[in-house]
């Protein structure tokens, strides 16, 4: 990354502090690498993905403009952060477990924890990790252009297997589910287990701070907490270039930050992923490691409205 200009009255976000050493001291916001790779359906560099946004989020302030209109300005300047690094080889039984101990620790002693994989595989541990005991009483939203129902162990299977681990179906929203990504077979198993499905074409009628509304009341009904997996492939291919299974069509990057502002906004949602990001097939531009350390940011900027 190019030297970037010091500017004292322009501060930076990124560089977060590790977790307090007081056990007893709390943080607003946690930051986890947990770069699954080798598990994808196809090839991928996604486990070079965390550093890469960690390195992109110093490209942006902590500041957030008032618009006149919506919610409150959110002051991100009184939020505490912190920045736990990534699970060493977090792919594999004992990795996802290693995995699975470092969330639950981190999520612990956090207000919101943020995942950054890796390939969705990544979504396992980050969501089994915070949830905990909790799991009868969870929920999961997730914004993907996949069902990610696949039978095995791949970056295509993390919705099946938190449901087989004990998620209720009837507590799972997939929001910008698309034509010619996914099976007949498995869209009729999305629907025998009780998923509610919102299709990408609806996002064109209906703003996305809505559907996150209704997604994350779906979710949150069983009183528990509530993970919400961004998958970057949801979005359109122009927007999210180093996304494997990104398509022309997918949602927009503003939709996508909407997304990840709504449900930090939501008290439910105590984790967040953003997966299936090859930070090495990334445009020059960087514009999908980009995408996601702002998705970051508009997640610390819900949690900083959250009353």
């Amino acid at each position: 990354m190019t030297a970037l200009s010091h500017d004292p009255l322009w501060p930076r976000a990124g560089d977060w502090p590790p977790l307090p050493a007081d056990p007893a001291e709390r943080v607003d916001l946690t930051l986890i690498g947990i770069p699954t790779h080798r598990t994808s359906l196809s090839p991928t560099g996604a486990h070079a993905t965390p550093a890469a946004v960690r390195d992109a989020l110093r490209r942006y302030s902590q500041f957030v403009v008032p618009d006149g209109v919506g919610p409150p300005c959110a002051d991100l300047g009184a939020l505490a952060f912190a920045d736990v690094g990534d699970v060493p080889e977090p792919d594999g039984p004992d990795g996802e477990a290693r995995a699975m101990r470092s969330v639950a620790q981190a999520s612990a002693r956090s207000r919101v924890l943020v995942a950054l994989g890796g390939d969705n595989a990544a979504t396992v541990p980050a969501a089994l990790g915070t949830w905990g005991v909790d799991l009868a009483t969870a929920g999961l939203v997730t914004l993907d252009a996949h069902h990610d129902l696949r039978d095995g162990v791949s970056n295509g299977s993390p919705v099946r297997r938190l449901i087989e681990a004990g998620l209720d179906g009837q507590r799972v929203v997939q929001v910008g589910i698309a034509d010619f990504a996914n099976s007949r077979a498995h869209t009729a198993r999305a629907l025998e287990l009780g998923i509610t499905i919102v299709h990408r074409d609806e996002l064109h009628r209906r703003p996305m701070a809505d559907v996150m509304a209704q997604a994350l009341e779906i979710a949150s009904s069983g009183g528990g907490p509530v993970h919400v997996d961004l998958d970057v492939d949801v979005c359109d291919r122009s927007v999210a270039p180093a996304c494997p299974a990104s398509i022309p069509g997918g949602i927009a990057a503003h939709e996508l930050r909407a997304a990840a502002r709504a449900a930090g906004a939501h008290p439910a949602v105590a984790s967040v992923d953003l997966t299936e990001i090859d930070a090495t097939a990334d445009t020059p531009d960087q514009r999908t490691i980009r995408l996601a350390a702002l998705c970051v940011l508009e997640v610390a900027a819900g949690l900083a409205l959250r009353r």
